[in-house]
């Protein structure tokens, strides 16, 4: 059987000084710089209000109950379900229930509001001018270079990803493109800035963008009314069809016994 023949490319050994090496270094002092920027430009941690503390986690709570309904008993999820219900349908956890039938306030005039948006369009911007800059010096003098060659084989859906920039049909696709090594280096370096920074840090990009994202506890965000999100929380929990995964445990494990 003919084997195919290794593709070798003839390359300048210093390829790996003057591209490879100071891409990776300028993407790991970026990292660097941006987790110290987002320090200095971090707000003041507010302190937290209980009642709108207890406002999200009330609906988290409906929320966690219809969705691992199977894991209770028929009586204990009934009688939490009607509890919930009777109190997300009277209001007992809004924050103002004085201003229940009320249109939510413009999120424009809420200081709160406007801090959380000045914070994501830090963040946001804190990742854009470093990535925009960078991006335009690689295109400016290392584009179209194949800087290296991965060890291990690499299936032809790979292409596209490590030769971002290299017009190429036929070139194994375990050549890697200085454009797809920068792509690499923001994925990657997290281990490095775990260990140069700590593992709390804001360095990754990824991390970064899972803080701007709305988490579970910022259900209520600015101009969404709390008491139809407490509405719609109780008319689904209201048409949940219960089912237990004890629910005939013992023939299922007879027979499986029998088996």
């Amino acid at each position: 059987m003919a084997q195919i023949p290794v593709q070798t490319i003839p390359r300048d050994p210093q390829l790996f000084y003057w591209i490879l090496f100071p891409i990776t270094l300028v993407m790991i002092l970026t990292g660097v710089l941006r987790h110290y920027a987002t320090v200095l430009m971090a707000s003041t941690p507010k302190k937290v209000d209980q009642k709108a503390m207890r406002e999200q986690r009330a609906l988290l709570r409906g929320v966690n109950l219809r969705s691992n309904h199977f894991v209770l008993s028929k009586s204990s999820f009934t009688s939490r379900r009607d509890a919930l219900i009777t109190a997300f349908e009277s209001g007992a956890f809004l924050k103002d229930p004085e201003n229940r039938n009320q249109p939510p306030p413009n999120p424009l005039t809420d200081p709160n509001a406007m801090d959380g948006l000045m914070g994501m369009m830090k963040n946001q911007m804190a990742m854009i001018i470093p990535n925009s800059l960078i991006m335009s010096w690689i295109n400016a003098f290392f584009s179209g270079y194949v800087i290296m060659k991965l060890p291990f084989p690499l299936t032809i859906k790979f292409k596209s990803m490590l030769q971002a920039g290299v017009a190429t049909k036929d070139m194994d696709p375990r050549w890697m493109s200085s454009i797809s090594w920068y792509f690499l280096c923001i994925f990657g370096l997290q281990p490095v800035f775990n260990f140069i920074l700590g593992s709390d840090n804001a360095a990754n990009q990824l991390a970064q963008q899972m803080a701007v994202a709305p988490q579970p506890a910022q259900l209520f965000g600015p101009g969404v009314d709390p008491n139809k999100q407490f509405l719609a929380e109780a008319e689904n929990l209201a048409v949940v069809e219960h089912h237990s995964v004890l629910d005939g445990v013992e023939k299922r494990l007879i027979e499986g016994i029998k088996l």
